[in-house]
């Protein structure tokens, strides 16, 4: 059903739009939101192929390019006013073993879709960072910083030009591919899970709040904002309680790159962050932000930290199986 929404009638592209979050994404903006187009930017055939087979739209507009190709970008966002920028390599050993990629890719691809934005004054470009660009322990979450940092600073870069660059920051994406949630019931069938370390929390978000808080973020956006929900923790070991109660578990260990809990908001970052019912802000340190520009919203104490240990919500196991059951369905 579509409701009145600001994406109505716009022209969209997501970078990385055959991913799990571009699918979901492509879902309900093209059932909710009624876009005049969108255009899916990845760089996988086959994936946009299954795409066009799973969303028979008319507005859907299927790109072939990588966010390495500024010309192609270019030529990518000319007409749009609203880009999603959720393209990235995003496994942390792979990011490891070959950082000259993922610096390609999460850094320079960042700054190309900034580039291209700009100069096609597109309105309005949402970044999807990540809890792991936080105190960055690994070489992914440390392009995921640079990543935003880009972002936040490219609104100075942007002039007289009408474009406004934000970002959105969260945790650990329930049943995304790859994700802890799927190793579990992959390999609870054999019995036996391999687990880090049983102290190791993350915080949870499903593919659908994820989607949701982007599009409600770019409602909210005036550009420079970090965009940071609040959103529930689970340790690791509870999720395979929950999950595969029969199996066993084998603590391998905490690997390379690894933290044994996240951040989404630093202690740093508090005397800029403002809190909401549902979410916060956290407000960029430059020179162009008027603070006065954010409506609502209360400080929040000159020592807080959003760490998923220390959070004061927990994703119950009735919960997770309900969300697992409905990602099933």
């Amino acid at each position: 059903m579509n409701v009145p929404s600001s994406l109505a009638g716009k022209t969209i592209l997501i970078t990385g739009g055959t991913g799990s979050f571009g699918r979901k994404f492509t879902e309900v903006v093209v059932s909710d939101h009624d876009p005049k187009a969108l255009r899916i930017y990845s760089r996988d055939d086959l994936k946009q192929l299954q795409m066009r087979q799973q969303f028979p739209d008319d507005r859907l507009r299927f790109l072939i390019g990588d966010v390495r190709d500024k010309e192609r970008l270019h030529r990518a966002m000319y007409g749009v006013d609203v880009v999603v920028h959720a393209a990235a390599l995003k496994q942390v050993p792979a990011a490891e073993y070959n950082p000259f990629e993922a610096v390609k890719t999460n850094i320079m691809g960042s700054a190309n879709v900034i580039d291209a934005a700009l100069d096609c004054e597109v309105e309005q470009v949402m970044f999807l960072s990540s809890d792991k660009a936080v105190h960055p322990a690994n070489l992914y979450g440390a392009t995921k910083l640079v990543a935003e940092k880009l972002f936040t600073q490219a609104n100075s870069y942007a002039g007289g030009r009408k474009t406004r660059f934000s970002s959105v920051r969260y945790g650990n994406v329930v049943g995304s591919r790859g994700s802890v949630i799927s190793h579990i019931l992959e390999h609870r069938a054999n019995g036996v899970i391999q687990l880090t370390d049983e102290r190791m929390s993350r915080f949870w978000i499903s593919l659908d709040q994820g989607v949701r808080f982007v599009i409600d973020s770019l409602d909210r956006m005036s550009g420079g904002e970090v965009f940071v929900p609040k959103i529930p923790s689970m340790r690791l070991v509870d999720m395979a309680k929950t999950l595969a109660p029969d199996a066993r578990w084998e603590i391998i260990g905490v690997r390379p790159g690894e933290k044994l809990e996240e951040e989404l908001i630093t202690q740093e970052e508090a005397p800029a962050t403002l809190e909401f019912e549902e979410y916060y802000i956290v407000q960029p340190q430059l020179s162009f932000w008027n603070t006065a520009q954010v409506k609502g919203g209360t400080p929040v104490p000159s020592d807080f930290q959003y760490r998923s240990d220390t959070n004061t919500w927990w994703l119950s196991p009735e919960n997770l199986k309900d969300v697992v059951a409905e990602l099933q369905s």
